[in-house]
């Protein structure tokens, strides 16, 4: 294998393994920040000794156990962390008393998931709502700064001092590695819920890049939901995530073309969404339906979501009941981004204008400022009105403004049609 083989190697593996590494190391170490560090330097390793012996059969497996040696190495040098050394002795000593299992080999009884473990500490209540979403994003769903900057819609700069900020605060409030009990846990979910559900939008439509799509990551963030679903099924918001996350999934295969290319709702092939999907997450809803209570955020968006998915095709979309869903979650949760999905469903159920009202309002929201698919949406709003001309400039403009090579040339080509369109 050449060097650049291996090196494009060594990247697979890392973002396939790198939040277990982690969060395995975390475990091991129970500091997060240093968790991070001894990741990284095993990458390093990984970096100058693969490319001379290879890729190991078991690549995380060498990762977890480099990273080890050097934690076991940095405390034996550390004068200041004896009692951390001495700590880590006595757990290695056991360690070595019971044949040596492997680090990730524990399991918790109650969550039974590193990865989950180390969500439930990112969203400690000693961090800010901010600084936990943009930390967990960090370590378990593999997102660079820039992309989870771009998720919330804040500077990159911004982001990258939350996530500083987050991993000193850890550490010096010696937070245990821990699963929470009772209330606490409780307390933690909707931090919890909104990072898996960010981590599964990135893979659902990735915000930089040459993919439309990243699977991988929707399919962490459904098998989180699902393990959170089981740790506590009394939940309704747990059950209406899994539901929205399943019931998105299912058009995955759908939303690509065979070169890649972006299909968007309306013009997608709707015997390729995926039958079982749509049950598990139909299922997920009348459990959640079932435990009662008010209908929280994710739920009304399940609703949403399960309006298309009953709908053989898109003429016979409910979008009426759709665009009453999205007004009662702009009541209960107000943000433009969600008074702009409620744009889009007025215009399919009562036209255009109707949406582009709504839209116009929108346009001096400061927090949409670099947002694309705030012009995107009204060019198509004016397209769909004969105003061409205006319709080409948005779509230009929303093209500039994304980072995906996919949906940049989807713009594009949507701008040149106005074009044509106004001659």
């Amino acid at each position: 294998m050449t060097a650049s083989a291996t090196h494009r190697a060594i990247q697979a593996v890392w973002r396939i393994e790198s939040a277990r590494l982690i969060a395995g190391l975390t475990r091991l170490v129970r500091d997060v920040g240093l968790a991070e560090e001894l990741a990284q330097d095993a990458l390093v390793a990984a970096l100058e000794q693969w490319p001379e012996s290879g890729v190991p059969n078991n690549p995380g497996a060498w990762l977890m156990a480099s990273a080890k040696h050097r934690a076991i190495d940095l405390f034996r040098r550390n004068k200041r962390l004896e009692h951390k050394h001495e700590e880590l002795g006595h757990e290695l000593e056991a360690e070595r008393e019971s044949a040596m299992p492997d680090l990730d080999a524990a399991i918790d009884n109650d969550v039974g998931d590193d990865l989950l473990r180390l969500m439930l500490i990112a969203c400690h209540p000693v961090l800010s709502t901010e600084a936990r979403v943009a930390l967990t994003l960090r370590l378990l769903g593999g997102l660079t700064t820039e992309e989870i900057a771009r998720a919330f819609l804040v500077a990159e700069p911004t982001v990258a001092q939350r996530i500083v900020r987050a991993k000193r605060t850890l550490s010096e409030a010696r937070v245990p590695f821990e699963v929470p009990r009772g209330d606490e846990l409780v307390a933690r979910l909707s931090s919890v819920l909104e990072v898996i559900y960010l981590i599964f939008n990135e893979g659902y439509s990735a915000t930089a890049g040459d993919d439309w799509v990243r699977p991988g990551l929707c399919e962490d963030a459904l098998r989180l939901g699902r393990i959170l679903a089981e740790l506590v099924p009394t939940e309704p918001e747990v059950h209406g995530l899994v539901a929205l996350m399943e019931l998105q999934a299912s058009r995955l295969r759908a939303r690509v073309g065979p070169t890649g290319e972006p299909i968007l709702l309306l013009d997608q092939n709707r015997a390729l969404w995926d039958r079982v999907l749509i049950h598990r997450g139909l299922a997920a809803i009348e459990r959640a339906k079932a435990l009662g209570g008010e209908r929280g955020p994710y739920m009304l968006q399940a609703e949403i979501a399960a309006c298309h998915a009953r709908a053989l095709t898109a003429v016979e979309t409910d979008w009426a009941r759709i665009a009453a869903l999205y007004e009662e979650l702009a009541q209960l949760t107000p943000s433009p981004v969600v008074e702009l999905n409620r744009a889009v469903a007025l215009a399919m159920a009562f036209g255009p204008a109707a949406g582009l009202e709504l839209v116009d309002q929108l346009t001096s929201e400061p927090s949409l400022k670099n947002y694309h698919l705030l012009p995107s949406v009204r060019g198509d709003f004016l397209a769909k009105l004969g105003r061409f001309n205006e319709a080409r400039a948005e779509f230009e403009r929303a093209a500039s403004l994304t980072r995906n090579a996919r949906e940049q040339h989807l713009l594009l080509e949507r701008a040149a049609e106005c074009a044509r369109s106004a001659r």
